[in-house]
């Protein structure tokens, strides 16, 4: 691993961000980004923080500070959108770390910003995301993906048979939402910084329920109403971009208007040979060879080159060419569909049905179980050393091979174990 000029606070907070199931494997490139969104005591402090949401009282006990000055640093991070605030039904404040994707990387760059090198930042950005390769590597290749792709609703077929639930459609998590904001794409800003943004629309990334009040309240995104949210997302399926939003069904924080050439994670599926960087639809496209006369257009839209062109094997015309798709890295999002002049092509389920997390707790600890990383939202407070001790043990055992595991639990005796698992979901809820 490469030298790092800073050190102390920033690796204490890389180590931080690596606890959450999502983390971000450190390399100078994510050094130099730490040490534009936080100075150094900000870093150390946030290095101290829970992975669940927390109070200004929990963050004053941590940070052995008082909550008059605890409060003050937790709303300097929230004004930057570093930490999420939000009200629970109660009145207290709650706050919490997002992780970096999709979180506090791509809210830096939401809005145009003077207190930062936004420039600087968005080179560091394209070295981290777009010429290395670990941090998309853990990113992307998880079997609990953090984003999953809706449907072009323009492309539904009335079709009785063809079963669309409400949480498929981009539209009825616009129309659901308690509140739904609009910002700067980051992908595009960020590749702007290098050269390489196209013309898609900046002005189109949805945000939704509390994420949306968090940034709408500190002037990261502007707070839209139901009309202009769906008009953003006509916007989008007019202009054949590809709505990805969070894997969940429930309380949907974001859906980005995604294009081939700028999105992180089809950029990602294409540079390192993802099979699926993001959850597909529960659908894919058939080809009508009746129809279909072998323009191309699908194969020029499709922003994963899962659509071609293959010879019509036809003797009477030998250079004519039909459309073909590759269901291995079909998204199912029916960009191809709206490309189509002559009807050629039209939606079908999947043989096997795609599942998603009822919620981002559901999805965390999905994750954290996938990962061997459970241990660390069981004993989420490292400042103690009891829950670090308790979460090494744990951990390993929870790494260990069903055989073992199942070992070990006999050896810690099976109901703690237990407990402990059942105690994690309790204290994500």
């Amino acid at each position: 691993m490469a030298h790092y000029t800073t050190r102390s606070g920033y690796e204490s907070l890389v180590e931080r961000l690596n606890r959450f199931p999502q983390g971000a494997p450190p390399s100078d490139a994510l050094y130099g980004i730490l040490k534009l969104l936080f100075n150094e005591k900000e870093a150390s402090l946030v290095a101290l923080l829970p992975i669940k949401p927390f109070t200004v009282k929990q963050a004053a006990a941590v940070w052995k500070m008082t909550e008059v000055a605890t409060r003050g640093v937790l709303e300097g991070l929230a004004s930057r959108c570093i930490l999420l605030d939000a009200v629970d039904p109660g009145g207290t404040t709650l706050y919490a770390l997002p992780p970096p994707m999709a979180g506090f990387f791509e809210f830096s760059m939401m809005r145009l910003r003077g207190d930062i090198d936004q420039h600087l930042l968005g080179e560091l950005f394209y070295q981290y995301l777009n010429v290395e390769d670990a941090f998309v590597t853990a990113l992307f290749t998880t079997e609990n993906r953090i984003g999953r792709v809706f449907v072009n609703e323009d492309a539904l077929p009335v079709d009785p048979t063809l079963t669309i639930l409400d949480y498929e459609r981009a539209s009825e998590v616009a129309r659901t939402a308690s509140s739904r904001s609009v910002g700067m794409c980051y992908c595009r800003h960020k590749m702007s910084h290098v050269g390489r943004a196209c013309d898609a629309p900046m002005d189109i990334c949805l945000t939704f329920n509390g994420v949306s009040d968090s940034l709408a309240r500190h002037g990261y995104a502007r707070e839209i109403d139901v009309p202009e949210a769906l008009d953003k997302l006509q916007e989008a399926r007019d202009r054949g971009l590809v709505q990805c939003g969070e894997n969940v069904q429930n309380g949907v924080g974001f859906i980005c208007n995604c294009c081939g050439c700028c999105c992180e994670a089809l950029v990602a599926a294409r540079r390192v040979g993802f099979v699926h960087a993001v959850q597909t639809t529960n659908y894919l496209p058939v080809v009508d060879e009746s129809r279909c006369n072998g323009c191309g257009k699908c194969a020029d839209a499709c922003p994963v080159e899962a659509m071609g062109l293959v010879s019509a094997n036809d003797p009477r015309y030998p250079k004519l060419r039909k459309a073909l798709v590759n269901t291995q890295v079909c998204l199912g999002c029916g960009v191809c569909l709206k490309a189509c002049a002559r009807d050629a092509l039209r939606l079908t389920e999947r043989e096997q049905r795609v599942i998603t997390p009822i919620d981002s707790v559901h999805r965390t600890v999905l994750l954290a179980i996938e990962k061997g990383m459970l241990a660390n939202l069981i004993f989420d407070n490292q400042a103690l050393a009891s829950h670090r001790v308790m979460a090494a043990i744990l951990g390993g055992i929870l790494r260990l091979p069903p055989l073992k595991q199942a070992l070990a639990s006999e050896q810690v005796q099976s109901r703690y174990l237990t407990g402990l698992i059942e105690f994690a979901k309790k204290q994500m809820a």
